[in-house]
């Protein structure tokens, strides 16, 4: 199990999210990456129950991504909710 991202996903997520291809630390790219691993290792605590450790990862990754998604609330409402949308967030 990778916690990181392969290369291809990575490159797909900047250049849906970013404002260029190479535009990798912008807010939406940072949440769009957050988001992904948040999800693969959602599946994986789903088979593993017991990895605390992982656990603890993704519980830090959600709050990473909640305080990203904050601080872009209070710069681009617009962006914020267009992004919540296109990643299916926020029930």
């Amino acid at each position: 199990m990778s916690i990181n991202l392969k290369k291809e996903n990575k490159k797909q997520i900047v250049e849906t999210y970013g404002k260029n291809g190479q535009d990798t630390g912008s807010v939406e790219v940072q949440i769009a990456m957050l988001t992904q691993k948040i999800s693969e290792l959602t599946e994986h605590l789903k088979s593993n129950k017991k990895d605390f450790a992982t656990k603890r990862g993704l519980l830090m990754m959600v709050g990473r991504r909640k305080r990203l998604l904050s601080y872009l609330k209070s710069r681009d409402l617009e962006g914020y909710r267009a992004l919540v949308k296109k990643l299916g967030i926020r029930g």
